[in-house]
């Protein structure tokens, strides 16, 4: 079972081109599944029955770990076992008819509008490091990045004079995202006359990355996070706030604004619109409090 996985797993990084993280998600499940057959002494795929991979998830259970956790484990469990038939080391996969364990939708948490603008303004820009604050949360809310295309993203990928950036999302998968004119604005103001002050600090590390830390090099997914918080705190917001957070949003504010869902889900680099969707569900409680707010039969009833 381990060369299988091995072959699984290198199937995902050249035949899928996943992210290293993605493939590292299914390693730490699949492992986990594995050592569950060896303390059975199955060693062999044809000896795995349907009756152990619902011993296995109520384990899973027991542990205990969250819904979403399980389902992400199942999920990688029914992805390998789909591989070993494909690849010819079964000749049936066992989980073809096993219902996947559900997951609860959670609505992601939001800023308002009114949130978002008070820690753009909170921030000091009278100094480098505001600067370069202020044009990072400016992009993050108005492109809806993730925080990894954030630090990835490099000089020659941002077009000031077509108001676009180039993104390589999930794997590698690219896509051209508009920005406003205050995202270009503090943009091109950082790039153009602080980042290279940052850089002087650190030549050769900081490479063409736009965002550069204090010492002049690449900031870090921690870096970004501490960034936040400190602004989200300054700015009297008692929120848990973190990059994704403005992504979430961004995709809000533009569902309430009318947007197309399909536009929105090409923004965002979501391969399935079903994930996009889950906004629609913000977007109805916020239709719902306009309602409430505004209809006349409504305003009777106060």
């Amino acid at each position: 079972m381990e060369y299988i996985l091995k072959d699984f797993l290198n199937h995902l990084r050249v035949e899928r081109n996943l992210a290293k993280n993605t493939i590292r998600s299914y390693s730490i499940d699949l492992n986990r599944y594995i050592d569950f057959l060896k303390e059975r002494q199955i060693s062999k795929p044809e000896s795995i029955k349907i009756s152990y991979l619902y011993d296995y998830i109520d384990i899973l259970n027991k542990i205990p770990l969250a819904s979403s956790s399980i389902a992400r484990n199942f999920s990688s469990i029914r992805m390998l076992h789909e591989f070993m038939m494909n690849e010819g080391y079964v000749k049936k996969d066992i989980t073809e008819n096993i219902i996947s364990p559900k997951i609860p939708k959670r609505l992601p948490k939001v800023l308002t509008i009114n949130e978002i603008e008070k820690i753009l303004n909170v921030i000091d820009v009278t100094k480098i490091l505001g600067i370069r604050d202020r044009a990072m949360l400016e992009l993050l809310y108005a492109c809806g990045l993730r925080i990894s295309e954030l630090l990835k993203l490099r000089l020659l990928a941002v077009f000031f004079e077509n108001g676009w950036i180039r993104i390589f999302g999930k794997g590698n998968k690219e896509r051209i995202i508009p920005f406003g004119k205050e995202a270009k604005r503090w943009l091109k103001k950082y790039i153009d006359y602080f980042r290279p002050e940052l850089k002087k600090k650190n030549i050769l590390k900081a490479e063409d990355f736009i965002f550069l830390n204090i010492r002049g090099g690449p900031l870090s997914r921690m870096g970004v996070w501490k960034i936040i918080q400190k602004h989200v705190k300054s700015a009297g917001i008692y929120k848990n706030v973190s990059p994704h957070t403005f992504r979430h949003s961004f995709a809000t504010h533009l569902l309430e604004g009318g947007a197309d869902l399909r536009a929105v889900q090409e923004m965002l680099g979501h391969s399935d619109i079903s994930t996009t969707q889950i906004y629609t569900h913000l977007d109805r409680d916020y239709l719902k409090e306009i309602h409430k707010t505004f209809h006349p039969r409504e305003r009777e009833e106060n």
